[in-house]
């Protein structure tokens, strides 16, 4: 990673109203999210811009909703 964490400058969402929530943070080409309840010493995730991006289109087309994520996993239990 490109520092430790405790330098970028991290970003919750603003419908954040426990303030426990994810957050992101831009270095270079790079996206990092953690999770805020265990930060700055818990683990970051790292992305690339394009994956970043594919993720956020995912998110825009529903592909995240918990319907589709209920329906993901009926398929695979009835695959089991």
């Amino acid at each position: 990673m490109v520092n430790d964490g405790r330098t970028m400058a991290w970003r919750k969402s603003r419908a954040s109203g426990s303030g426990n929530c994810v957050e992101v943070a831009a270095v270079g080409r790079m996206i990092y999210v953690r999770d805020s309840k265990i930060a700055p010493s818990g683990s970051v995730l790292a992305f690339t811009e394009a994956e970043w991006d594919a993720f956020l289109s995912g998110v825009r087309a529903g592909e995240f909703g918990v319907d589709s994520l209920r329906s993901a996993k009926d398929e695979i239990m009835s695959v089991r």
